[in-house]
């Protein structure tokens, strides 16, 4: 079972909308893409969605990150942020939480 968390808690997060603007191999790195994201700045996300994902499909997708997350090095390579997405419990098949209406880059979800 899921641990609950306090409302307090979820409003520390400072979830944002942003666009992918480019995607980049890592070096070495078979599941994780470096994608730079304009949340109204530009951030640096890596993301472990390279086998559901071609770089060219993830061009101007706007999606959902937290953006006050601490920065961490992975694979050489910091990140700023965390997209959302779904997977299934067998994690063959993940989409990305994306949203549906044109909305600014940085836009606040809430």
């Amino acid at each position: 079972m899921m641990e609950n968390v306090t409302f307090d808690d979820f409003k520390k997060l400072d979830l944002r909308v942003g666009e992918i603007k480019e995607v980049e191999e890592v070096e070495g790195a078979d599941r994780i893409y470096k994608l730079k994201v304009d949340i109204g700045e530009e951030r640096q996300l890596i993301a472990g969605i390279k086998q559901f994902y071609s770089k060219e499909d993830l061009i101007g997708k706007k999606i959902v990150i937290i953006a006050n997350l601490e920065p961490r090095v992975i694979r050489g390579v910091e990140s700023h942020g965390m997209l959302f997405a779904a997977s299934t419990p067998e994690k063959d098949k993940l989409t990305l939480v994306t949203v549906d209406r044109e909305i600014p880059n940085g836009s606040r979800v809430s």
